[in-house]
């Protein structure tokens, strides 16, 4: 048999079709070979011109087929393989676009599926965006189709449980059999198996008719999906005490809230971090607390130079979620909040969020993924985001409808963060020293 490669040209006719390799990053190792390996060839324009298939045993071009690969992540993909791609990142969807997509294809897309039309179920816009706030938070759109699922079904069963007779199609006729007719009076069991034939989902909606279709309230929500899962007081329930900071990461499936938590207990002078933390952010936790060392007695921590911020006590700080792998940079400026809100007994601002590398000298360095990251302050509620300086351009790839709801504040340095973090700004920003 020939490859899935010359197969899918076998089968299309033509020699320069458009490939998808999906989920390029889930390609795996085993007994029988490595995908990876194989597709070094393929994907090389250099080496593809005489690709050999075993079933061929002649060499075939494949450059003129256009491939397009697809992945959550790219950490997974092979450095090698990687080399020979061009990335194109596709940012997640804002609220306003989620709204439209359900609107203008889900809704139909989920009716259809069930059975259902218009005449039987009407989800108002307003319910939906309640879908989208309280019950879901991700970048794409998967959650929602299945929260908006769940509702069609529930639909579909009050249309069921109505008292209405369903009329028989022409081309079905009625069972009769005496043998049934006396298991039936006898009260006895009957297995039966019905199998439909032509029957689709038109016709099975046109079999029911209802005096008015059913419209999702709020109380419908609640009782199908259950109670809200997320609100807009999530972030000022954690921020309340002090040692808790908000920080904006970029996950593989889109920017996420990430808080930070830093607590001292009694021993060594030990830093313990948890979190399912990779090296990168356990160096920058190291960072941010000889930051904040070095920096002790400026931001009035100590009542001395010679006093030691860590004597007799060690420093905990967690990210919570976990079970979800956590790296990068981007954390750094939301460590030092964290464990300066600790030491000074001062909590964040509630409404804030941030992200940025942190150099040891202070200095906020740009990171990635910014769309992303402001998109998932705005889901969360926040109302106000502090990011690099010099991620200003990145801004321009934000929509206008979410830069219009939120406060911007760009940072230099480590000490433009604290002095918005804080309520009241930064008292000790004046006697710090650069």
């Amino acid at each position: 048999m020939p490859g899935r490669l010359i197969d899918g040209l076998k089968r299309v006719g033509v020699c320069n079709p458009v490939m998808l390799l999906d989920e390029i990053d889930k390609t795996g190792s085993d007994v029988r070979g490595d995908p990876a390996s194989a597709l070094l060839e393929v994907l090389d324009p250099e080496q593809n011109k005489a690709f050999n298939d075993h079933y061929l045993n002649v060499p075939f071009d494949l450059s003129k087929v256009i491939f397009v690969a697809t992945a959550n992540r790219v950490q997974p993909i092979p450095p090698p393989l990687f080399d020979r791609m061009e990335v194109i990142e596709l940012p997640g969807y804002t609220p306003e676009e989620k709204l439209r997509i359900a609107m203008r294809h889900l809704i139909p897309r989920v009716l259809e599926q069930h059975g259902l039309s218009f005449d039987f179920l009407q989800v108002p816009e307003a319910m939906v965006k309640l879908v989208i706030q309280r019950y879901t938070r991700e970048a794409g759109v998967r959650n929602l189709e299945r929260n908006l699922a769940a509702l069609a079904r529930a639909a579909a069963v009050r249309v069921a449980e109505q008292d209405h007779a369903v009329p028989l199609s022409k081309d079905v006729q009625r069972l009769a059999s005496p043998l049934l007719d006396g298991r039936l009076a006898d009260e006895g069991e009957v297995e039966m198996e019905v199998i439909p034939i032509g029957v689709n989902n038109h016709d099975i909606s046109n079999a029911f008719r209802v005096s008015s279709p059913f419209i999702v309230d709020e109380a419908m929500l609640e009782k199908v999906l259950g109670p809200p899962r997320y609100d807009d007081r999530e972030a000022a329930d954690r921020v309340a005490t002090p040692g808790i900071s908000v920080g904006l990461v970029w996950t593989a499936f889109g920017g996420e809230v990430q808080f930070v938590e830093a607590t001292a207990m009694v021993g060594k002078g030990d830093l313990r971090l948890t979190g399912q933390l990779g090296d990168v952010i356990k160096e920058s936790a190291q960072i941010a607390l000889t930051w904040v060392r070095a920096r002790a007695t400026e931001l009035k921590l100590v009542t001395s130079e010679k006093s030691n911020l860590l004597q007799d006590r060690d420093i905990h700080i967690h990210f919570p979620a976990g079970a979800v792998p956590k790296d990068g940079p981007s954390a750094g400026v939301a460590l030092v909040t964290s464990l300066v809100s600790l030491f000074s007994q001062r909590t964040v601002r509630a409404d804030t969020a941030m992200t940025g590398e942190m150099t040891l000298r202070g200095s906020v360095l740009p990171v990635g993924g910014i769309k992303d990251k402001v998109l998932a302050a705005h889901r969360y509620g926040i109302k106000r985001v502090i990011l690099p300086e010099r991620n200003l351009k990145d801004l321009v790839e934000v929509p206008s409808a979410v830069l219009s709801t939120l406060e911007i504040l760009f940072a230099k340095r480590m000490e433009d963060v604290l002095e918005q973090a804080f309520e009241g700004g930064c008292p000790w920003r004046k006697r710090s020293k650069l």
